[in-house]
C-alpha cells in the first residue's frame, strides 16, 4: 500500500495524454486473431494491458515488446497473430481487467478445450451472469466458485442467435463481436434493452473493420455476423484517451491553464463527452491542433446522463462539487459493479473533503462549493477515484492525503509523474505493503 500527500496547488503547464486504454485493448485482440504480423504502436503498458497481452499470449499469439519512450511506459507491439487460436496456457489470469475478461471469454468458448480463467480483487467478484445465460442456452459446460472466478469452461460456441441486456456492459457485446466472426455460419446478437455505452461498441466495430471484420449494425438493436470472416493483420497507432484526459481538462478549469495533447477532436471515443459536458456547465475550454486548453471558469451545475460516458462520473463529480448550483448525475447504476462501487467511493471521498454530494441508487446529487476542506481518503483500490481525489486538491484549502494511491498503475501508471511536472506538491508517505 502506498500513501501519498498532496498540498494543494494550481495545476498549469501542458501534458501528454495517454493513448487509449480502450483501443489498446481492442487493437491487441484483433492484431492476436489476425493471419500475419501487425504493429501497434503507442501503447501504455497500465497493468490492465498487460493482463491482456498475456492472455492473448496464452492463446497462442507472439508478441515482440519495443519501448517508444524512455520516460514513460509507452511501447510499440510486434504482433503475430494465430488465427487458430491455440491454448499455450490452461489457466489464465486476467490480474484486475474486466476488459481483458469478458472479450476473451467467448474466444476461449469457440475452442473445445477446458481452461480456467482467473483474476484478482473486484474482478472476482465482477458479474459474468451474461455469459453464463449464453452457456446454459448452448449447453455449453462451465463452473465458478459460487458464481464469482475461477471459471472453468469446456465446450464450443456455434454460429446462431444470441440474446443479452445491453444495459449491463457493453464489454459481453464487444466479446461476443470478437468470437462470432470466427464461427463456421453466420450469428445473429439480440439486444433485449436499450444499449448504453454505444461508443464502446462503435469502437469495437470500427476496429474491427479496420483488421478486416464486418459487422452489420441495426439500430443497436440487432447485430448480423457474417460467419467464417478472417482477421487481416494491420498497423495501428493508438491515439489518446478522452477518459484520461478528463482529469487534466478539468484541472486548468478548477485552476490555471492547461494544455492537454494528443488527443483527437474526430474521436469515436464516447468520453470525448468530456468537452460538451465542461461547455455546458460553462468552463473555458478551446481546442488546438494538438487538443484542448482549459483555463480556470466559474462553473454551474448541470445534470448529466452518465449512460454512455460512466468512466467520467469520478471526474465529473469533483467540477460539480466546486461548480455553483446542483449537479444531478442520473442512469449511473453499472458504477456500482466497477473496480469499486464508484457511487459510494466517489460520495465517500468527496464527503471527507469537504464537499455537498448525496448517492441515490442511480446516480448522485452535489451541491457545488466554492472551496473544499481535504482530508484524508482512501482510493478504494480505484484508479479513477485515486485520480480524481489528485485533481480536487486543487480546490483544498488543507492537504489531502490519498492511502492506496498505486490504483493508478491500472490504467495510467505515470499518472503522479504528470500531475508533478504540471506543478503538483506531492509526498510519498509509506512506501510499505
Amino acid at each position: 500500500m502506498k500513501k501519498v500527500e498532496i498540498t494543494p496547488t494550481i495545476l498549469r503547464g501542458t501534458v501528454n495524454i495517454p493513448p487509449s486504454k480502450s483501443m489498446s485493448h481492442r487493437a491487441i485482440f484483433c492484431a492476436a486473431l489476425s493471419d500475419g504480423i501487425s504493429n501497434i504502436k503507442n501503447v501504455l503498458m497500465s497493468k490492465d494491458i498487460i493482463a491482456t497481452c498475456k492472455a492473448v499470449e496464452a492463446i497462442g499469439c507472439k508478441i515482440k515488446y519495443k519501448k517508444a519512450d524512455e520516460n514513460k511506459e509507452l511501447y510499440n507491439l510486434r504482433i503475430q497473430g494465430r488465427p487458430q487460436m491455440k491454448l499455450i496456457n490452461e489457466v489464465i489470469d486476467c490480474e484486475e481487467s474486466g476488459s481483458t475478461l469478458r472479450f476473451i471469454i467467448p474466444l476461449l468458448a469457440t475452442l473445445n478445450n477446458q481452461v480456467t480463467v482467473t483474476g484478482k480483487g473486484r474482478l472476482v467478484s465482477r458479474p459474468l451472469d451474461t455469459y453464463y445465460h449464453i452457456f446454459d442456452e448452448h449447453k455449453i459446460y462451465y463452473t465458478n466458485k459460487y458464481g464469482e472466478l475461477p471459471l472453468t469452461i469446456n465446450g464450443r460456441l456455434t454460429a446462431g442467435e444470441y440474446s443479452m441486456q445491453g444495459d449491463v456492459s457493453s464489454q459481453f457485446i464487444t466479446g461476443m463481436l470478437f468470437a462470432l466472426p470466427l464461427l463456421k455460419g453466420n450469428s445473429k446478437l439480440i439486444i433485449t434493452t436499450e444499449l448504453e455505452s454505444k461508443p464502446y461498441v462503435d469502437m469495437t466495430i470500427e476496429m474491427l473493420k479496420k483488421f478486416g471484420v464486418n459487422i452489420v449494425n441495426e439500430d443497436y438493436q440487432n447485430f448480423y455476423i457474417k460467419g467464417s470472416q478472417e482477421y487481416i493483420a494491420s498497423d495501428y497507432t493508438v491515439e489518446g484517451d478522452y477518459s484520461q484526459a478528463a482529469f487534466w481538462l478539468t484541472a486548468g478549469i478548477l485552476g490555471g491553464e492547461l494544455y492537454s495533447n494528443d488527443i483527437k477532436a474526430e474521436s469515436l471515443q464516447g468520453d470525448k463527452v468530456i468537452v460538451d459536458i465542461i461547455e455546458e456547465m460553462g468552463g473555458k475550454i478551446e481546442s488546438f491542433l494538438l487538443g484542448y486548453k482549459t483555463s480556470m471558469s466559474s462553473t454551474k451545475g448541470v445534470t448529466i446522463d452518465a449512460s454512455q460516458c460512466p468512466d467520467l462520473v469520478p471526474i465529473l463529480s469533483v467540477i460539480g462539487a466546486t461548480s455553483g448550483g446542483i449537479t444531478e448525475i442520473v442512469n449511473a447504476k453499472r458504477l456500482r459493479i466497477k473496480e469499486s462501487d464508484r457511487l459510494q467511493a466517489i460520495t465517500q471521498v468527496l464527503t471527507t473533503l469537504g464537499a455537498d454530494i448525496v448517492e441515490y441508487t442511480d446516480g448522485l446529487i452535489i451541491r457545488g462549493k466554492e472551496k473544499l476542506i481535504g482530508g484524508e481518503v482512501d482510493s478504494h483500490n480505484d484508479h479513477r477515484i485515486a485520480m480524481a481525489v489528485a485533481i480536487a486538491s486543487i480546490k483544498c484549502e488543507e492537504k489531502v492525503i490519498i492511502t492506496n494511491s498505486q490504483s493508478i498503475e491500472k490504467s495510467y501508471p505515470n499518472f503522479w509523474e504528470d500531475f508533478v511536472g504540471l506543478g503538483g506538491k506531492l509526498d510519498e508517505l509509506d512506501m510499505g505493503e
